[in-house]
């Protein structure tokens, strides 16, 4: 029985500085997890949590389980340093608050 030929995958974490962008050779059979535990071997990924890590390919979200294909980029996501509904609601609170104060009320209307 003929064994597959190993292909090519990259594992991919984005900093806001810089980017640690790495090639690995799998199997046909690797999946995800197993792309990420190669990764977590690497003396490159030795500050990243890559065990807690989401994952995705080529910006979609991935199950550890899926099976990896020739040329797949595994992206590595950070956590969100705020929630983006949060950070929204400070932006709005913050221009409100600096908005000039209006002077009077509308017009009144004139009787018909």
């Amino acid at each position: 029985m003929a064994t597959a030929d190993p292909f090519s995958v990259e594992v991919i974490y984005a900093l806001p500085d810089r980017a640690i962008v790495k090639a690995y050779r799998l199997l046909p059979t690797a999946t995800v997890g197993d792309a990420l535990a190669l990764a977590a071997a690497d003396l490159d990924f030795a500050a990243v949590d890559v065990a807690a890590a989401a994952a995705g390919i080529f910006g979609k979200p991935v199950p550890m389980g899926r099976l990896v294909q020739p040329g797949d980029r595994i992206e590595l996501y950070r956590a969100l340093a705020v929630d983006p509904k949060k950070a929204r609601r400070e932006r709005a609170q913050r221009a409100r608050s600096q908005k000039p104060a209006r002077q009077g009320a509308c017009a009144p209307r004139r009787p018909r």
